[in-house]
C-alpha cells in the first residue's frame, strides 16, 4: 500500500528526529550542559527535522530552514547531534524537485562556509581538516548528483507511463472503432440478405391475394396459389441459404479470412433476376466488355447493389420494367453496374382497372396486376423517385459497400425512372480487401 505524499513526508520526519535524538543521546551521556543550551539546541533540532515534514511542498524553503539550524546548532550544543542529515536529505529533496540550481547554490554555500568558519580557528582547534572537507564536498556533490539522476528517473517513468496510458486508450478506441465498423457491416448484410428476399416474398404473396380475389373461380385460384407459393418458397429458401452464409461468417470470426468465392455473387445474377420476375417485375440484363473473375468481397458488394436496387424497386415505385447492365471496363480496371427501372405510375389506376396504361405498353398485365397489387397493399413505402434518393437505408448501404472497397455509387432520378450506378473495382489492395 503506498502512502500518500504528506503522510509519508511527516513519517520520515519522525523517523530522522527519533534517529537523531537517539545518537545525541548516546553520544553526549557524558556531557554537561547547562539547561538553557541544552534546550535550545534540541529546539533547534526539533526544528530542523520538523521542517522535513514538507519537504516537497517547499524543498528549497525546507532546505535553508535545515541549514540555518545546523549553522546555529554545532557551535552552540555540546551534545554535537546528526543533525546534519537533515539537512542532506532536504538538499537531496531539493535537487529530486527539479530546483537543481537551487540545491547546488546551497551545497556551494554550506562548503564555502564550513570552510571559512574552519579557516579562522587558531592552529590545533580545527573541527575539519582538509580530508574531511573533501569528504564533505564530495558527499554534497552526491547528494546533488542522486537527487538530479532521481528527478530524471522520476520524468522518464512518468513518460512511459504516459505513453502506455496513451497506447491503451488508442487501443480502445481502435477496437471500438472495428466494433462499429463490424456491427454496421453485419447490419447491412442482414438488411440486404433479409429485406430483398421479405419483399419479394410480400409481393409475391400480394400479387396472389390480388389475382385471387379477381378469379374465383376454382381452377384458376388453385394454379395461382400453386404459382405464388412456388415462388415464396423458392424465394424464402435462398433467404435461408444467405443468413446461413452470414450467421456461418460470425461464428468462425476468430478464423482467417475465406478465400473461397461467397455465398452471393454475380454468378447467381440470373436466379436473382428470375425471382425479380416471378413478382412482376420485367428485368432485363445486359453485359458488355469481357467479364474477368472478381475479388470474393467485390464479388459480393455487386451482387448486393443489384439486389437492394431490385428490392427498391418492388417496395419503393410502381415500375414494371428494369434494366441491369454490367459493363467491364478492363482500361479503368472497373466493372460498372447500372440498373434502372421505368418509374411507372406511382398512383393506383382510378378506376380499379389492372396497371392501367403500364400494362398496356409493356404487354405483362398479369405480372403487372401482382406488382401494382404489391404497391396498393404496402401502406409504408414512398413511390417517389425523388423520396427513394434521399430516404432509406438502402442506398446509403450500397454507397458504403462501394466506398469501403474504393468505388463510388450514385443514385437518383433519370428519365422518367430511378437509375443507380456503380463503378467497383476489379482488383483490391489488402487494405480494402479487410475493410470491405
Amino acid at each position: 500500500m503506498r502512502l500518500p505524499p504528506r503522510t509519508a513526508d511527516a513519517l520520515v520526519a519522525g523517523l530522522v528526529l527519533l534517529l537523531v535524538a537517539v545518537w545525541t543521546l548516546v553520544s553526549g551521556w557524558h556531557t554537561h550542559e547547562s539547561a538553557p543550551r541544552a534546550a535550545l539546541g534540541w529546539a533547534l533540532v526539533l526544528v530542523g527535522c520538523g521542517a522535513l515534514a514538507f519537504r516537497r511542498r517547499w524543498p528549497v524553503a525546507v532546505a535553508v530552514v535545515t541549514l540555518l539550524a545546523c549553522v546555529a546548532y554545532y557551535p552552540l550544543s555540546e551534545q554535537d547531534g546528526p543533525l546534519m542529515i537533515a539537512f542532506a536529505l532536504a538538499l537531496y529533496t531539493t535537487a529530486a524537485e527539479g530546483r537543481f540550481a537551487a540545491a547546488a547554490a546551497l551545497a556551494a554555500v554550506t562548503l564555502l562556509a564550513v570552510g571559512l568558519g574552519e579557516a579562522r580557528q587558531a592552529p590545533g582547534h580545527r573541527q575539519i581538516d582538509e580530508t574531511a572537507l573533501a569528504m564533505l564536498a564530495g558527499w554534497l556533490i552526491s547528494l546533488v548528483a542522486v537527487g538530479r539522476a532521481q528527478r530524471t528517473r522520476t520524468a522518464y517513468l512518468h513518460e512511459v507511463e504516459q505513453r502506455a496510458l496513451a497506447a491503451e486508450r488508442e487501443q480502445e478506441a481502435r477496437a471500438r472503432q472495428s466494433a462499429t465498423e463490424e456491427r454496421l457491416r453485419i447490419a447491412r448484410e442482414l438488411h440486404d440478405v433479409l429485406g430483398h428476399t421479405v419483399s419479394l416474398v410480400n409481393v409475391q404473396s400480394g400479387a396472389a391475394l390480388h389475382r385471387l380475389a379477381k378469379r374465383p373461380d376454382p381452377e384458376s385460384a388453385l394454379t395461382t396459389a400453386t404459382e405464388a407459393l412456388t415462388a415464396v418458397r423458392a424465394t424464402s429458401k435462398d433467404a435461408l441459404r444467405e443468413l446461413r452464409a452470414t450467421l456461418g461468417v460470425l461464428r468462425g470470426a476468430d478464423e482467417a479470412a475465406p478465400t473461397a468465392p461467397p455465398a452471393s455473387g454475380l454468378a447467381l445474377l440470373g436466379e436473382l433476376t428470375a425471382r425479380a420476375r416471378a413478382a412482376g417485375l420485367d428485368v432485363r440484363t445486359r453485359v458488355t466488355g469481357t467479364p474477368v473473375p472478381l475479388p470474393p468481397p467485390v464479388d459480393l458488394a455487386a451482387y448486393r447493389i443489384v439486389q437492394e436496387s431490385l428490392t427498391n424497386v418492388t417496395r419503393h415505385s410502381a415500375a414494371s420494367a428494369v434494366t441491369v447492365t454490367l459493363d467491364w471496363e478492363p482500361e479503368s480496371g472497373t466493372v460498372r453496374l447500372r440498373i434502372a427501372d421505368d418509374g411507372g405510375n406511382p398512383q393506383p389506376p382510378p378506376d380499379g382497372h389492372d396497371g392501367g396504361g403500364t400494362s398496356a405498353d409493356t404487354g405483362t398485365s398479369a405480372d403487372t396486376e401482382g406488382t401494382q397489387a404489391s404497391a396498393d397493399a404496402d401502406t409504408d413505402t414512398d413511390t417517389s423517385a425523388d423520396t427513394r434518393a434521399s430516404a432509406g437505408s438502402g442506398v446509403r448501404g450500397m454507397a458504403e459497400r462501394a466506398r469501403a472497397l474504393g468505388g463510388t455509387l450514385t443514385a437518383g432520378p433519370a428519365d422518367g425512372g430511378f437509375v443507380v450506378d456503380a463503378r467497383l473495382p476489379t482488383t483490391l489492395t489488402p487494405q480494402e480487401g479487410t475493410h470491405a
